[in-house]
């Protein structure tokens, strides 16, 4: 994570010409970068297509759970065709703005939140058991994908 805010605070730093760098110093820097994103920045195409085909069938299978959670479960009424389109503009903004600055976030926990945000400010009220699970699913998500890919990758490289 270090690496990658690196990266993108040079490539802002370029981008912007704040602060002033001598030509050699900038030379030097875009190497630096160049070496950084090398080494961090690269998703073998295997793992695209993996991930792509594990998202797709993901979909296939829970769509229609994924679709009520979020559409009728997170609160007490259905959403509206405003609340859908001011929670999928916010999420929209809020992911655009993490991609800019190279954060990782989650479109199906920031949908969520929008749509129980437009909840909360229609006063129609929220499901607090619903919204008790997705708050539990995303504190849980990063230690558990954390362990067990510390655990995958300790397997593997025990068996190869």
């Amino acid at each position: 994570m270090t690496c990658r805010l690196t990266s993108e605070a040079l490539r802002i730093m370029q981008k912007s010409g704040k602060p002033a760098i001598s030509t050699a110093d900038a030379a030097m820097l875009k190497n630096y970068k160049g070496h950084i994103d090398k080494a961090t920045r690269f998703i073998p195409l295997w793992v695209k297509v993996a991930v792509a085909i594990a998202l797709g069938l993901g979909t296939m299978v829970g769509w229609t759970r994924i679709v009520a959670t979020v559409g009728e479960k997170i609160g007490k009424n259905h959403l509206t065709y405003a609340q859908s389109a001011a929670a999928e503009i916010t999420a929209m903004a809020t992911i655009g703005t993490a991609d800019y600055f190279g954060l990782p976030v989650s479109t199906t926990h920031v949908l969520s939140s929008g749509v129980a945000g437009t909840m909360a400010a229609n006063h129609s009220g929220l499901q607090w058991g619903t919204v008790r699970n997705l708050l539990m699913a995303w504190v849980l998500t990063l230690p558990v994908a954390m362990t067990l890919s510390g655990f995958l990758f300790w397997t593997f490289r025990k068996l190869f």
